[in-house]
C-alpha cells in the first residue's frame, strides 16, 4: 500500500481549495466553466459605467457576460468591449448591441439581432455599439428645451392668473350658465313637443298623404282626356256664340247708324228731332192752356148738352 506523504497531501488540498476558489469566483461573476463560448467584440464610443462581468443579453434573457474591457488610446473615442456568449447562440450579420442604464445603478448590455438569422456573424467579429435610447435617456436631451420653455410658462401662467382675476370672466361664466339653462329649457321644451305633438302632426301627415294618394288614384282612373275634349268643344262653341253676337251687335250698330231705316232715320235725322221736340213744345203749352181754361174744353151739365 502506498503511503502517502502529509505534505503531498497539504498541496493536493491546496490544489483543491485553489480550483474551487476560482470556480467560485467565475460563478459570482456568472461565467459557467462547464460550457463551451464564443468571443466577440462590441466597440463604445461611451459604454457608461460597464463593467467587466456584467451580463450580456439578447431579447431580454441572458445569453453572456463581459469578458474584458479595452481602452482605445489610439482613438480616444473608441472602448473596445469583449464578450463572450453561449456557443450556441447565432449571431446575425447586422447585430448591435445597446447600453440600457438600469434603475439601480448598473448598466446593462443588450444585443439587438440582426434581421436575417441565416447570415451569421463568425466568431470574433466586431460589433456596433451605442446607447440606448430610453425614456432617462430621452428626458435628458429635453431638460435644455424644458428650461427654455420655463420663463414662457412663467408669463403664461401670469397671464392666467390675471385672466382669472378679471371680473369680466365672472361675468362671462354667469351668462354662459344662464344660456346653458336657456338651452336646457328649450331642449326640454323640444323633448315634450316631440314626445307629445309631433306625434299627432305624423298622424295627420299621414292621413294627407293617405288622402293625397286616393285622389290621385281616382285622378289617374279619371278619363282626364274625354273631360278636357268636351272642355275643348264647350270652350269651342262658347267662342262661336260669341262671334255671332258680335256680329249680331255690329249689325245692329250699322243699322242703327243708317238711314236706310226706321230706326236709323229716327235716331240720327235731325228734322225728326225737331218736329218731335215742336210737337212736345205744343203740347206742353196745350196742357198749360188745359190747365188755366177748362172750360174751353170740357163742358159739364146737369140736363144734359146743349148743341151749339
Amino acid at each position: 500500500m502506498i503511503r502517502i506523504s502529509k505534505e503531498v497531501k497539504i498541496a493536493l488540498m491546496a490544489v483543491v481549495a485553489i480550483v474551487l476558489l476560482w470556480m467560485g469566483l467565475n460563478f459570482l461573476k456568472g461565467i459557467n466553466i462547464f460550457s463551451s463560448t464564443h468571443t466577440y467584440y462590441v466597440k463604445f464610443h461611451n459604454i457608461q459605467g460597464l463593467a467587466v462581468s456584467n451580463a450580456v443579453y439578447a431579447n431580454g434573457y441572458p445569453v453572456g457576460i463581459v469578458r474584458d474591457i479595452q481602452y482605445d488610446y489610439s482613438r480616444t473615442d473608441n472602448v473596445v468591449v469583449c464578450i463572450e456568449v453561449d456557443k450556441a447562440m447565432n449571431v446575425p450579420v447586422g447585430t448591435t448591441a445597446e447600453l440600457e442604464s438600469e434603475l439601480m445603478g448598473g448598466v446593462k448590455m443588450s444585443l439587438v439581432l440582426g434581421p436575417n438569422p441565416t447570415r451569421n456573424l463568425a466568431v470574433g467579429d466586431t460589433i456596433i455599439g451605442g446607447i440606448h435610447e430610453g425614456a432617462m435617456t430621452k428626458l435628458e436631451t429635453m431638460i435644455p428645451t424644458v428650461e427654455k420653455l420655463l420663463p414662457k410658462l412663467d408669463s403664461i401662467m401670469g397671464n392666467l392668473n390675471r385672466l382669472t382675476a378679471d371680473p369680466a370672466l365672472a361675468e362671462m361664466l354667469h351668462n354662459t350658465a344662464e344660456i346653458t339653462k336657456n338651452l336646457k329649457e328649450s331642449t326640454d321644451a323640444l323633448n315634450t313637443m316631440m314626445h307629445s305633438e309631433v306625434p299627432g302632426l305624423v298622424a295627420k301627415a299621414n292621413r294627407i298623404g293617405s288622402n293625397l294618394e286616393s285622389v290621385s288614384n281616382q285622378l289617374a282612373q279619371t278619363d282626364i282626356k274625354g273631360t278636357v275634349d268636351n272642355a275643348n268643344a264647350t270652350l269651342a262653341g262658347l267662342k262661336q256664340t260669341t262671334d255671332n253676337l258680335n256680329q249680331t251687335t255690329n249689325y245692329l250698330s250699322a243699322k242703327l247708324q243708317s238711314r236706310d231705316n226706321t230706326l236709323g232715320l229716327f235716331l240720327n235725322d235731325r228734322g225728326v228731332y225737331d218736329n218731335l221736340n215742336g210737337t212736345l213744345r205744343h203740347a206742353d203749352s196745350l196742357m198749360i192752356d188745359l190747365k188755366a181754361h177748362p172750360k174751353r174744353y170740357v163742358h159739364f151739365s146737369i140736363f144734359g148738352k146743349k148743341d151749339k
